[in-house]
């Protein structure tokens, strides 16, 4: 009898069902160690996990005279590119929403913010992208401290561990964890990401349905800046 062949075997998996696939976003700042928690999951978790996230789009899908496009940093440092950055967040969840549909899960790693010159709303907007479909908002916390020595220690570090830079990352532990509406928070100071990946695995498998970008998305930027702040 003739086997089928493996991508064979992989369409007839989807094709048998009707369920979109699970998403799971992970928000927090550079080298908070999401990059860490979506390799345990592609590794750990069953079925195809497909990652989507803000290195993959800035690094091999964005043009580099666009950099660093969806990775600007809070504080309004390339005003020239903020009106793209609205647009590439929107292709970015309209491809996450597609694979979901299609059966296939999504793993995301993001760092969002509206510490721009002018506040876009990103992040409401990009969850009503994603309505109707199963995401797990988690937000990926780390100390400054902690931050920093990371910073210290990577071989990708640009050296930079003075006043200037302490302030930088301080200012996105401010803006990315604003409104901080999540299903899920989980400190990598404190868990490996073998850790935040089981933690994540068993808040997926409590049946308690996640609700943090059914809020957003029924939140407006205005609404929840004046709720929350």
């Amino acid at each position: 009898m003739m086997m089928n062949k493996p991508e064979e075997k992989v369409g007839e998996i989807l094709a048998q069902t009707n369920e979109p696939g699970q998403i799971i976003i992970l928000n927090g700042v550079p080298r908070a160690g999401k990059s860490s928690i979506v390799k345990a999951i592609q590794e750990s978790f069953d079925g195809i996990w497909m990652n989507l996230g803000v290195d993959t789009f800035k690094k091999y899908i964005t043009p580099k005279r666009y950099h660093p496009a969806i990775g600007l940093r809070p504080g309004g440092e390339r005003p020239d590119l903020e009106p793209l950055i609205a647009v590439l967040y929107a292709a970015m969840y309209e491809s996450i929403a597609a694979h979901s549909r299609l059966g296939l899960n999504v793993v995301v790693d993001v760092g969002h913010h509206d510490g721009y010159s002018t506040p876009l709303g990103i992040l409401a907007e990009s969850a009503r992208r994603l309505k109707r479909l199963p995401v797990l908002f988690v937000g990926v916390h780390c100390p400054v401290e902690v931050i920093m020595e990371r910073r210290r220690n990577s071989v990708r570090g640009d050296g930079l561990v003075d006043n200037p830079m302490l302030s930088r990352v301080c200012l996105w532990q401010r803006e990315v964890h604003f409104p901080g509406i999540y299903d899920l928070e989980v400190d990598t100071s404190l868990l490996s990401p073998e850790d935040c990946a089981e933690m994540i695995r068993k808040r997926l498998e409590s049946g308690s349905p996640p609700s943090a970008f059914h809020q957003l998305a029924a939140l407006s930027y205005e609404a929840q800046f004046n709720k929350i702040r």
